[in-house]
């Protein structure tokens, strides 16, 4: 007996009329708002739209933001700036990383950092968890 995987977020497999019915959307609804740019299904060789599990997603919270009295303007502005938090947060996370591994280095060369004629930064003791004080020795 074989077993079906769910599909990948991004698979693309629904047709217009299931993510119309899974959304409770109107198929020309779907239509509407690719034509307006606030989504962008899939397609099949043939043209066919092709919605994924996250393009239904993007539906449901654009017919949620809609039904509250915002307009379509509104719903793309905030769609842009969710778009922005996201790469803001992954952005945050890289230099959280970069700044870890910077501590780490830091820390492996003590000797060096403490002798007075390395050229290698000074870290300081920082006053909570989340501060970090590096001081460059003049030359």
């Amino acid at each position: 007996m074989t077993g079906f995987a769910a599909p990948l977020p991004d698979a693309a497999v629904y047709v217009i009329s299931v993510a119309a019915e899974l959304t409770g959307l109107h198929p020309q609804t779907l239509r509407t708002y690719e034509r307006m740019g606030l989504i962008t299904p899939g397609r099949t060789g043939g043209g066919g739209r092709r919605y994924s599990h996250r393009d239904l997603e993007l539906l449901r919270l654009i017919a949620n933001l809609t039904s509250q009295g915002i307009g379509i303007e509104g719903v793309r502005r905030i769609l842009e700036l969710e778009d922005q938090v996201t790469a803001l947060r992954a952005r945050n996370a890289e230099l959280a990383a970069e700044l870890g591994s910077m501590r780490d280095a830091l820390r492996r060369t003590p000797s060096a950092v403490s002798a007075p004629t390395s050229r290698l930064p000074v870290l300081r003791t920082p006053l909570t968890s989340n501060q970090m004080v590096v001081w460059r020795r003049q030359r």
